[in-house]
């Protein structure tokens, strides 16, 4: 059976298909460069038959069409706001998928069920070890959301010795705490007017909204060596990020999330080692256009 065959158990004699798409799903979508990542690495693979696209979806909308998906479907991307919502949908979901509460990842399985996880979180720990973060680091998260939860999970991974949350509303921050506490990790949380004191530390990670750590770029005070990650990558670079760079810290986009995370994906779905240089020549490309 080549690469990239499928085989669903059905009634009587299995059912095998040869045509095999994957989407991304999420609402707004229009603006994805998933498909670009991945279509650019089924090429790259030869995997001939594959496909992968856009699909529009609301979180309420993404069980029935999910449903109603034909056997030729391998995976499906979940980005906002059906990230919660995919943990519903799949027969088996991964345990960092459970801890945080949310799966970017369905893949199907030889039964047709759907099996859920998290590559985002995987992806951060890749790309913040690529940038230097070691084990023992110590760690401030801007933002509460569900990237954040991403951001814990992937701190675990990395050891760091202690989160610091910080956030306008307490309230988001406390909704944090089990996942901390699920991770074994050590987490206290921080008001925004302290924010650009403890920017200081090993590890920022910025996952608030566009705009809403430029404040930040004038007044924290950077340390040559440390790592900055910010999960924007548009408009890019961000004032916060090109303050980074300009005192000497080593800097993570968001894009390089969105194509290491991509690439854990494309090996679920298709179970062959992902062409990487491929699918990030791709992003590249997209960007420059």
């Amino acid at each position: 059976m080549s690469h990239g065959t499928v085989v669903l158990a059905g009634r009587g004699a299995p059912l095998v298909v040869s045509t095999h798409k994957a989407a991304v799903l999420g609402k707004p979508i229009a603006h994805s460069l998933s498909p670009v990542i991945h279509n650019a690495g089924y090429a790259a693979a030869g995997l001939d038959g594959w496909s992968y696209t856009r699909i529009e979806c609301a979180a309420a909308e993404l069980s029935d069409l999910v449903a109603d998906l034909g056997p030729e479907w391998a995976g499906l991307s979940v980005t906002m706001p059906g990230k919660e919502a995919a943990l519903e949908v799949a027969a088996e979901v991964s345990p960092v998928a459970a801890v945080v509460g949310a799966a970017n990842t369905l893949v199907r399985r030889p039964d047709g069920s759907w099996y859920a996880d998290n590559t985002d979180v995987s992806g951060m720990v890749e790309v913040l070890t690529e940038a230097g973060v070691r084990e023992g680091a110590t760690v401030t998260v801007l933002g509460a959301g569900g990237t954040a939860r991403a951001a814990l999970a992937a701190a675990a991974r990395l050891h760091a010795a202690g989160v610091t949350v910080v956030a306008r509303r307490p309230a988001a921050v406390a909704e944090l705490a089990p996942v901390a506490d699920a991770l074994g990790l050590a987490m206290t949380a921080a008001s925004w007017s302290e924010a650009p004191a403890l920017a200081g530390a090993d590890l920022l990670i910025s996952t608030v909204p566009k705009g809403a750590a430029d404040v930040l770029a004038g007044v924290v005070r950077w340390r040559p060596g440390r790592v900055l990650f910010d999960a924007i990558y548009d408009p890019w670079p961000t004032p916060l990020a090109a303050s980074a760079a300009a005192a000497g810290c080593r800097v993570v986009s968001g894009l390089d999330l969105l194509l290491a995370q991509a690439i854990g994906q494309f090996e679920q779905f298709t179970g062959v080692s992902a062409p990487r240089a491929a699918m990030a020549a791709a992003l590249t490309a997209a960007r420059a256009g």
